[in-house]
């Protein structure tokens, strides 16, 4: 098209409502900033043999938890990656679930 839009589709842009919708347009949930535990608690290392410690960052389904859902900084979450790994190697922490 001459003015740039794309053709098609017919979805609804920001602010344009379905048939009786009421009120203005959507507004997302606040969500608060997450703040890194580590960088709070001043943690240097992240020891692989503290079980405990690496279990909240591990959900049943045994995947390591991203960043924007656990909450920790890129430098710790990369020191929690290989800490996680080095527990698994040990068989303190399991691979899979059955």
């Amino acid at each position: 098209m001459a003015d740039g839009r794309r053709s098609g589709g017919g979805g609804r842009g920001r602010g344009e409502k379905k048939d009786g919708e009421k009120g203005g347009p959507r507004r997302g949930m606040f969500r608060r900033k997450k703040i890194c535990k580590f960088c709070t608690e001043k943690v240097d290392y992240i020891d692989y043999k503290d079980a405990k410690m690496l279990l909240p960052f591990v959900p049943e389904r045994a995947k390591i938890l991203p960043r924007r859902i656990s909450g920790v900084c890129a430098m710790h979450q990369r020191k929690l990656q290989t800490a996680i790994k080095r527990a698994r190697q040990l068989a303190l922490l399991p691979y899979a679930t059955d």
